[in-house]
């Protein structure tokens, strides 16, 4: 014999309320229809569910034993309302998001840190690629949301690129490195210090050869590759190297003072940081207060880079001075 498990959910309903009218409402449903689901379900067991003229409804036996099994159908639906609510209102679910390393790593992280303690019940997944792997990825379907450097390059009409940062590069090193009390910098202080080499396929490798071309340099003494950014990190405070880096990543890490910015006024790329997502994704609630959180925290970030480069006095170097001439290296 199969029992519908819809008539023992309204069974669970009138026991734990007490009333078949008390245990309609509490389902949102009428009390005929649960009167006549009542009747026809001891009618198809052959057997009675409630003690017959007790008032309030005591089941019997059977039918406490059936509202068990019931009840947990009854909490079923239940959990199931309260899940389609906190979906809708972006209260709960899954949001897949991938970016560049080193970004990732900095910031990206934090932010998401700081949007969980505000909305517990949603789940991040964390990716990482460059450009080209997470448009690949957001065409795929297998990220929501891709945070990462952009230039010129066309994307796809179902996508959207908000571009929400400068991606501005900076030469970084260790905070007691010999160049920084130097008033001018030539090439030669680049040809006498070890570098890091950036991930490959980062656009910061693509931004060291454009140094090297400007300054007529075919190759760098590359002694260190491959790492994560807190392994860059230490290996800069330890070394006098220095390295191509973002400057929004060492300025979000500031409390770490063993690693400075070297003044210098390199070739920057025509290049913006932002977030790209599928324009279908943006209608989906937890993404779209995700995205929110995001740009808010990148827009604050962006302020506080700008002050930055304003307060520091920049050195032209090798590269140019304040009237656009080459100077000698």
């Amino acid at each position: 014999m199969k029992i519908d498990e819809r008539h023992l959910l309204q069974l669970a309903a009138v026991v734990e309320a007490g009333g078949v009218t008390e245990g309609a409402a509490l389902i949102g449903q009428s009390q005929p229809a649960v009167s006549r689901t009542l009747s026809m379900l001891e009618k198809r067991i052959g057997e009675r569910l409630f003690v017959a003229g007790k008032r309030p409804l005591q089941p019997t036996a059977l039918g406490r034993q059936l509202a068990i099994h019931g009840k947990t159908i009854l909490a079923a639906s239940r959990k199931a309302t309260e899940t389609v609510a906190s979906f809708r209102g972006g209260g709960s679910g899954r949001m897949r998001v991938g970016g560049v390393p080193f970004f990732m790593d900095a910031i990206v992280s934090s932010v998401i840190a700081g949007f969980q303690l505000k909305e517990p019940g949603i789940h991040f997944d964390q990716s990482y690629g460059h450009y080209g792997d997470l448009i690949n990825a957001l065409t795929a379907g297998e990220i929501d949301l891709a945070v990462t450097p952009a230039g010129t390059q066309e994307i796809s009409a179902e996508l959207v690129f908000e571009p929400l940062i400068p991606a501005r590069n900076v030469v970084a090193c260790s905070a007691v490195h010999p160049l920084l009390g130097k008033k001018k910098l030539t090439k030669a202080d680049f040809l006498a210090y070890p570098w890091v080499a950036p991930l490959p396929g980062s656009p910061l490798m693509l931004d060291l050869t454009n140094i090297l071309l400007t300054l007529g340099i075919s190759e760098l003494a590359i002694r260190y590759a491959g790492g994560s950014l807190h392994s860059v990190l230490n290996y800069l405070a330890a070394t006098k190297a220095l390295a191509i880096m973002p400057l929004s990543v060492i300025r979000s890490l500031e409390q770490d003072n063993r690693v400075a910015i070297l003044p210098l006024n390199i070739p920057q790329p025509e290049r913006m940081i932002g977030m790209i997502y599928r324009r279908q994704s943006a209608i989906d609630p937890v993404n779209r207060k995700f995205i929110t959180h995001l740009r808010a925290n990148l827009e604050n970030l962006s302020r506080v880079v700008a002050r930055h480069e304003a307060s520091v006095k920049w050195q032209f170097g090798p590269f140019m001075h304040d009237r656009g001439n080459l100077l000698e290296g």
